[in-house]
């Protein structure tokens, strides 16, 4: 038999090499956050960037009409509400709460991107299409629109980065969870296509809307609810920047126009 005092000893040992290590839990929690997020992510652009080639003409939607003109609708003002109320106080209570535990408010930017991704997902690839098709180019035509179409994307892509790659993406959140740091968000940005307007994510994802080679009733709808988006939901966030910044902001707002680059100089900008 083996001496109770050993016998206690291989306990101890047993046991410390079973248990996880410390942190386990908050680095799991971290990662699963992050594979989820960046895999719906890369979903939502995916299905987003095809339906709209090919004008909302494809999609995995199948609600007979006329409903599906309420549906379609519903998955237009999903994006635009849902993605705006959950910057403003009860908003993002309301976001804490998807992610129990003491982590939520560190993982709150990852939970955020996740929940407009799965928005976005839903509306590119649930979408019931008309079957009317306007006009689809062809030949030299299609070359040159398609090329238009992937500039937008890459405008997007590059005031995403500028704005803060790891916020946009929401790779903020978990990164930090991993390294059980307090996430530390980029200062106002106010360099590479911030130079020249303050929205130019809005601006970019407005161009997508409108550089595509082929024209349905779907798209055109499409592309004018979210521009009217793109033009109205940046002046919520104006707001948030001139409370957060102050003084600083609106110097920034004096120099640099709103959406459309300015030809002269030293006018000012509202």
């Amino acid at each position: 038999m083996v001496p109770e005092p050993h016998f206690q000893r291989l306990q101890t040992l047993v046991r410390g090499a079973l248990s996880p290590p410390p942190g386990a839990g908050r680095i799991a929690l971290a990662l699963t956050f992050g594979v989820a997020v960046h895999l719906v992510f890369a979903l939502a652009v995916g299905a987003m960037v095809l339906a709209m080639y090919f004008g909302m003409s494809c999609s995995l939607g199948s609600v007979p009409w006329p409903y599906a003109f309420a549906a379609n609708a519903f998955l237009i003002l999903q994006f635009p509400l849902v993605h705006s109320l959950l910057l403003t106080g009860p908003g993002m209570r309301a976001l804490m709460r998807l992610v129990p535990g003491p982590h939520a408010q560190t993982l709150s930017t990852t939970t955020y991107a996740l929940v407009a991704s799965l928005q976005l997902l839903a509306l590119f690839a649930l979408w019931t299409p008309s079957g009317i098709v306007w006009w689809r180019a062809e030949g030299w035509p299609l070359y040159v629109i398609a090329a238009a179409y992937a500039s937008a994307w890459g405008l997007l892509i590059k005031a995403s980065w500028d704005a803060g790659a790891e916020v946009q993406s929401g790779a903020l959140g978990w990164m930090s969870l991993m390294r059980n740091a307090t996430p530390k968000f980029p200062d106002m940005p106010t360099g590479g296509l911030f130079r020249f307007i303050r929205q130019p994510i809005y601006v970019a994802f407005a161009l997508t809307l409108w550089t595509v080679p082929t024209w349905t009733p779907d798209q055109l709808a499409l592309a004018l609810a979210l521009t009217a988006y793109c033009l109205a939901a940046p002046k919520l966030k104006e707001r948030r920047f001139a409370a957060r910044y102050g003084d600083r902001f609106e110097s920034y707002r004096r120099r640099v126009p709103y959406a459309v680059p300015a030809i002269g100089k030293g006018k000012r900008h509202d």
